[in-house]
Order: structure tokens, then C-alpha cells, then sequence
């Protein structure tokens, strides 16, 4: 397995209109998807986030409003409060947490300071096991991740010999 972060994005970026292409190969082709979901389980078994942490460093976190309620609880202040002091307004994303030059605003080194209230989205990172949706409504996000997380870098390559993509 490819670890090494900044052959990822390199190669990540490379392959950018290749995974566009495979996206839509999947949309195109009948696969079973049982397969596919073992090859991601494989490597998100194999791969521990806490040495990685990229996805908290590059990746902005959108909040459901049950998100919001949980971590104010969590960190015993009030919903009002934690929304000004840990959330901002994206245009394009809606409410999303705070970043720091290192990150996620929860972030300390490599964990989640929030781990046990982390949001839905957090929870499921990075959505090719566990998310909402089919596998190929998931796929459009996939593109990105491939350029700075393992197990999706990692999982396409896989699943791109698996169905007999043609790169």
C-alpha cells in the first residue's frame, strides 16, 4: 500500500482525468459492489488514520445541525456559543468547522481532540465503506480524496483492476 503522502497527491493529481473516466466507467458498467466494498474494507483495515491525519488537514468538515447539537454538548457550552467560536459560513459548503494553518480546529497533532463527538462525516471518512448513497453517487468525491488519502488513493488503483477499467 502507497503511504507516502506526497507521492499521493502527486500521482493523485496525475491521475486526475483517469479517475474522472473511471467515475463514469462505474456509472456505465455493472459491477458488484459487494467486491468493491471488501477491497475498501482491506485497506481501511490496514491503513491507521492516526499516523495520517490528512483528511483533517486538507479537507474542510460540513455540519449537520445534529453535529452542531452533539459537540456543544460534548464540549458542555451552548449551541449559540459553539457555532461562533468553532463554525464558520461557507458560500459553497454551508456550515462548516473552523480551520487552523494545521487544520481542523479540533485537530492536535494527528487526532481528533472531538474524536467521540466527531461529525457524521468524520465518522464515515472517507465514504467508500460507510455513507449515505450508492457507491457511484459517492464516486464524485473520490476524485479529490485520491490526491491525499491512502486508503482512497489506494482503493481506486484496486478497484480500477477489479472491473477491468482500461487506464
Amino acid at each position: 500500500m502507497l503511504t507516502d503522502l506526497v507521492q499521493i497527491r502527486r500521482l493523485g493529481e496525475k491521475q486526475r482525468g483517469e479517475n474522472l473516466r473511471f467515475r463514469l466507467h462505474l456509472k456505465r458498467h455493472n459491477f458488484v459492489e459487494r467486491r468493491l466494498r471488501r477491497i475498501a474494507e482491506k485497506y481501511e483495515d490496514e491503513m491507521d488514520c492516526t499516523t495520517c491525519a490528512n483528511c483533517c488537514r486538507v479537507a474542510t468538515v460540513t455540519l449537520a445541525p445534529r453535529d452542531v447539537e452533539k459537540l456543544a454538548r460534548f464540549l458542555k457550552i451552548g449551541r449559540d456559543q459553539f457555532l461562533r467560536q468553532y463554525t464558520t459560513e461557507d458560500p459553497e459548503e454551508g456550515l462548516i468547522l473552523r480551520r487552523t494553518e494545521q487544520g481542523c480546529v479540533f485537530l492536535d497533532g494527528n487526532l481528533c481532540g472531538v474524536y467521540e463527538a466527531r461529525p457524521g462525516t468524520c465518522d464515515t471518512f472517507p465514504h467508500l465503506v460507510r455513507a449515505p448513497g450508492s457507491l457511484v453517487s459517492r464516486m464524485w468525491g473520490m476524485v479529490d480524496r485520491a490526491c491525499y488519502c491512502p486508503i482512497v488513493y489506494n482503493t481506486l488503483q484496486e478497484w480500477k483492476d477489479e472491473v477491468g477499467f482500461r487506464r
